[in-house]
């Protein structure tokens, strides 16, 4: 594991329970509006210096926290491109701590080993646009099919789990959301997540976003019914 960032605490991040979130180091997709871009890019073991947390230091950390903190929250980046992500999370999971994990459904199935471990308590699924508009948002061929096979996955899980779109100006359309909703509907959660200008991965991405704007209480109101939490996060 490559361990990019952590940070110690968060209330949000795992509905319900006080947790702390590991940032892994590369992803498989380049959003032009990721506001992590420096977990984008991967890299070696042999690449990482004093400024990476170490796995070890990452569970005295956490061996500290026992009593204090619920959960742990594994981000990225996408966390499902280590090949000992199934160990670091056991690992967590002996220690008493619940687990919520983050990811991009690129890889369906480690996804579904995963959540067939019975270590992960919860799943967070991004889902970046409609299926046909994968691509042009990736700016790369993408297989829709293994982000579809991930969506069933996870909704056949039977563990908690969510869905959500971070909504950008520009490059969303009204008419897509109601499209997502028919693809992943009905399903447990959904939220809309307000695009965040101030960090992103493309900085000329505002160039695209600066004349439109998304109603993001529109779309909610629009999608009333599909899903049984609906939700806009700010």
């Amino acid at each position: 594991m490559i361990i990019a960032g952590l940070q110690k605490l968060s209330l949000i991040d795992y509905p319900g329970h006080i947790c702390c979130i590991v940032f892994t180091q590369g992803c498989n997709f380049n959003c032009p509006f990721c506001h992590n871009p420096e977990q984008i890019k991967p890299m070696k073991e042999a690449d990482v210096d004093e400024s990476f947390i170490t796995v070890e230091s990452f569970f005295d950390f956490l061996e500290s926290r026992k009593g204090k903190l619920e959960a742990v929250c594994i981000t990225g980046g996408e966390p499902t491109l280590h090949r000992d992500l199934p160990d670091f999370i056991h690992r967590i999971s002996t220690m008493g701590f619940k687990i919520k994990l983050d990811s991009n459904g690129y890889n369906p199935d480690k996804l579904k080993n995963l959540l067939d471990s019975g270590c992960v308590d919860y799943v967070a699924m991004d889902i970046k646009s409609t299926p046909e508009h994968y691509p042009r948002l990736m700016g790369r061929t993408i297989d829709i099919e293994r982000i579809k096979r991930s969506v069933e996955i996870i909704r056949n899980s039977g563990i908690d789990y969510e869905f959500r779109t971070t909504c950008v100006p520009g490059l969303h359309e009204y008419e897509d959301f109601e499209s997502i909703a028919d693809w992943i509907g009905p399903s447990r959660a959904y939220y809309l997540q307000e695009f965040r200008p101030d960090i992103t991965n493309d900085p000329t991405i505002t160039d695209i976003t600066v004349n439109h704007e998304l109603d993001l209480t529109r779309i909610r109101d629009s999608l009333q019914g599909r899903f049984q939490i609906l939700q806009i996060r700010t």
